[in-house]
């Protein structure tokens, strides 16, 4: 499935997002994917944080840093910004975000997953940039956030292979 929607940043920059259900992310130039995030299951919930640059609910994720594969990205991410350890995760897909200004584009991966606790969620310890998490009925995500016809996807698909992992 694709689905292409366009955003407009703060700045003014509008960039073109096209997203693609994907098993796996062999196909993708590395040097290209900058994120993976995750479709969070803790039991029947999905867990959702709050901060980042933009101060809003959002899924758990974050960049991809040197050397580092999409997988263990995904867990570290996971575990800095939510307190919680993976245990099993698969492929949803992938974002293309393309700037309108000159073409260049970038890779966002989604993941769906399944975690427990370490403990009780302090803070970020990765520079605070998540300060709140909840778990919350998969079917009231968009009372936090509204991503439109790809965030529609993202979660759906995510319900859809949740039992697959």
């Amino acid at each position: 499935m694709e689905i292409t929607e366009h955003y407009k940043g703060k700045s003014g920059v509008e960039y073109i997002f096209e997203y693609h259900d994907a098993d796996d992310f062999d196909a993708l130039d590395y040097s290209l994917v900058r994120q993976a995030y995750g479709v969070l299951f803790v039991g029947g919930k999905i867990v959702i944080g709050f901060g980042g640059n933009k101060k809003a609910w959002g899924l758990i994720g974050g960049t991809i840093e040197k050397g580092e594969t999409y997988v263990e990205t995904l867990h570290r991410e996971i575990e800095e910004e939510s307190n919680m350890q993976v245990t099993s995760e698969r492929p949803i897909g992938y974002q293309k975000m393309i700037d309108t200004r000159d073409g260049t584009f970038i890779y966002q991966l989604r993941y769906v997953c399944k975690a427990k606790p370490y403990g009780p969620f302090v803070e970020d310890p990765a520079g605070g940039m998540i300060t709140e998490i909840k778990l919350i009925d998969p079917a009231k995500y968009k009372e936090y956030f509204d991503w439109g016809k790809i965030g529609e996807r993202i979660i759906t698909r995510g319900l859809e292979l949740k039992d697959s992992i």
